[in-house]
């Protein structure tokens, strides 16, 4: 088990997880995110299913602004994890993406005008979604 500081409760220490607790300890110590406008595994419904966005970060109106898909670091990040990510996008409709699994990591700015992807060669820092 470890303390999930943002949820203020002890989790299950998964590969997964792992990846999760050390991206947001990232995005908040490097990209300085506030920590108050990071959620972690929110729900949502998508196709009248239960779905769960990993990390979920919010501009300062409460608006969100960048979807993280975290995966173990086993997993290969591949078309089938975009997809999902993608999927849930559809959802919230953010103009950032990343995908990680805690070795590889993919940023990609979304104009949904255009319909329209980039990837990004750096994760941005907080300050760059504004």
């Amino acid at each position: 088990m470890i303390l999930d500081p943002l949820r203020r409760k002890y989790v299950k220490l998964t590969p997964e997880e792992w990846v999760r607790q050390n991206f947001v300890q990232y995005l908040i110590n490097e990209g300085k995110y506030p920590p108050g406008l990071l959620g972690i595994e929110v729900m949502f419904k998508y196709n009248k299913m239960n779905r769960r966005v990993d990390i979920l970060v919010h501009n300062r109106l409460g608006e969100p602004i960048m979807i993280v898909e975290c995966k173990a670091p086993e997993i290969k990040i591949d078309d089938k994890v975009f997809d999902q990510i993608v999927c849930y996008n559809m959802e919230f409709k953010v103009p950032y993406i990343i995908v990680t699994n805690g070795i590889d990591h993919f940023a990609c700015k979304i104009d949904h005008d255009e319909k329209k992807y980039e990837f990004l060669l750096v994760i941005p820092l907080y300050e760059d979604l504004l």
